[in-house]
Order: C-alpha cells, then structure tokens, then sequence
C-alpha cells in the first residue's frame, strides 16, 4: 500500500522510536521512482506561525492537530506504518499555501 497525495500517515520519524501524524505531499503517479515520501508532519503544539495550518477536526486525529509546513521531509515508503484517512481539500489548500509561501514559490 502506497502512500497517496493528500492522505494522513502514521510515520516512524526516525526519533527515538518516535512515531507521528504526517500529510502525504508527493504527486500520485509520477513517471519518478517512490522511493521517498516527501511529508509535512502534524503536532499539537501551534506557535502561532503562518506555516502552521490547523487541520480542524479530524475523526482520526486529536482536534488541536496543526500541520507544520517548516519540519517538510521526506522518508522512505517503508516507515509509513498505516493509513489513517484523509485531509479535506480545503485543509489541503492551506497546508499548499503555506508551502508555496515558506519556499518563496
């Protein structure tokens, strides 16, 4: 199982075992190989900065949960352990805008 533009991971972040939410970014069906996910991990810690997106409530998700469009990454298709559903297209915009600002895009 792949993961899919727009979709919420569980991912193993490399840190201590730690695992975290994370928005899949990378474009579905591209002619490149997968091999890395590019990502923006989801906290509950919101600093107030314009490249945080609050993603509302997600059935899946605690309702403080915020993008964080500075920590972008990316990790290989196997540290994403499960699939937990989707980001709504509006919430996607945000975290797109954020991205398009923070690269200066």
């Amino acid at each position: 199982m792949n993961p899919c533009h727009g979709e919420v991971w569980l991912v193993d972040m490399g840190m201590a075992a730690k695992t975290r939410p994370a928005v899949v970014l990378i474009a579905d069906h591209l002619s490149a190989p997968r091999s890395l996910i590019i990502h923006i991990p989801i906290t509950r810690q919101n600093r107030g900065s314009e490249l945080e997106v609050p993603l509302g409530h997600l059935p899946f998700l605690d309702p403080e949960s915020i993008a964080n469009v500075q920590a972008i990454g990316s990790l290989p298709s196997v540290r994403f352990e499960k699939r937990l559903g989707l980001v709504p297209e509006a919430d996607l915009k945000k975290v797109k805008a954020a991205l398009l600002k923070a690269c200066a895009l």
